[in-house]
C-alpha cells in the first residue's frame, strides 16, 4: 500500500485516478427500525482508492490530499456521475446520500452540474441525498444555506453529518431550513449504550428535529443491543458495522428495479 507521504506528484496521480476510473464505490445502507423485518430505505455511499496490486487505499489517505489542492468538486463531481450510472439501471436501495465537501458546497455550478446529469441519466433528483459534515456546514453557513435550497429545488435533500458536536448546531436549522436528516455524532450512541439515557444535548436535538419534521439517523451503530433504546427515543434510522458492513455497490443493483420512494 502506497501512503500519502511516498507520493512524489499528488496532484498528477490523483488527477490520473479520477481520469483513469481508479476509484470503487461502496455502499452501507441505512435502516429503518420498525416492524420484524429490518429495512434498508437510505444508503451511504463510501469511496476507495485502488492503488498498486488492487490494494485499496482508505478516504484517508487520499482525501486530505484532494482537499488540500482544491481537487474535492472533482472527486465529487466524479461519484455523483458513476451513481446515477447505477441509478438509471436500478438499485435496491431507494435513497443515497452523498457525501459532498465544502469546496463543492461553495461551487456555484455544482447545482447545475446535478441537474444536467439527472436529466442524462433520466434519474429522480429524490433518490438523493446530499450529505455535508457539521463543521463544514457551521464554516459556510451561507453558501450551505444556498446549496440546501438549489438542491432541494431539483427533488433532491441535504443531510447533516456528525451532527451535534456542540449545541450550537441546532442553529444550523435556522440558516438551512431546507435539511431533510440529520445523523447523530457517534459519541451519542456510544454513550447511550454505556448510561443508558440519552444526555441533554441528545434530548434536545431530538426534541427540534421532531418539531421540525427532520429524519435523525444514529450512526457508528456497533452494537446491536442499542437498537431497542435507539427505538425508544423515537430514532427511526441507524448506521453502522453492527447494522450492515459496506459492501460493493455493484451488489446493490438490480437491471430494471429501481426501488420506490
Amino acid at each position: 500500500m502506497t501512503s500519502q507521504a511516498t507520493w512524489n506528484d499528488p496532484v498528477a496521480r490523483l488527477r490520473a485516478a479520477l481520469s483513469d476510473d481508479a476509484f470503487d464505490l461502496y455502499c452501507q445502507p441505512i435502516a429503518a427500525l420498525g416492524g420484524l423485518v429490518m429495512a434498508y430505505p437510505m444508503g451511504e455511499i463510501l469511496i476507495r482508492m485502488r492503488e498498486e496490486e488492487q490494494a485499496m487505499l482508505p478516504p484517508g489517505e487520499f482525501l486530505p490530499v484532494l482537499e488540500h489542492y482544491g481537487l474535492m468538486p472533482h472527486l465529487d463531481r466524479w461519484v455523483l456521475r458513476k451513481v446515477l450510472k447505477h441509478l438509471a439501471v436500478g438499485v435496491r436501495i431507494a435513497r443515497l446520500c452523498l457525501n459532498t465537501s465544502a469546496q463543492t458546497v461553495a461551487d456555484p455550478s455544482f447545482p447545475s452540474f446535478i441537474a444536467d446529469q439527472l436529466s442524462a441519466a433520466r434519474v429522480p433528483g429524490n433518490c438523493l441525498l446530499f450529505e455535508i459534515d457539521e463543521a463544514d456546514a457551521m464554516a459556510v453557513p451561507d453558501s450551505t444555506a444556498r446549496f440546501a435550497a438549489l438542491v432541494a429545488s431539483l427533488g433532491a435533500g441535504m443531510v447533516l453529518d456528525g451532527f451535534g458536536r456542540s449545541a450550537d448546531a441546532v442553529q444550523l436549522f435556522e440558516f438551512v431550513p431546507c435539511v431533510r436528516a440529520v445523523k447523530l455524532h457517534g459519541s451519542f450512541t456510544r454513550q447511550l449504550l454505556t448510561t443508558g439515557e440519552p444526555s441533554p444535548l441528545l434530548a434536545m436535538i431530538l426534541r427540534e428535529t421532531k418539531r421540525r419534521g427532520i429524519m435523525v439517523v444514529a450512526e457508528c451503530v456497533e452494537d446491536p443491543k442499542s437498537l431497542p433504546q435507539l427505538k425508544a427515543l423515537g430514532i427511526r434510522y441507524v448506521q453502522g458495522f453492527g447494522v450492515y458492513k459496506p459492501q460493493p455497490f455493484e451488489s446493490f443493483t438490480e437491471p430494471h428495479v429501481m426501488a420506490a420512494i
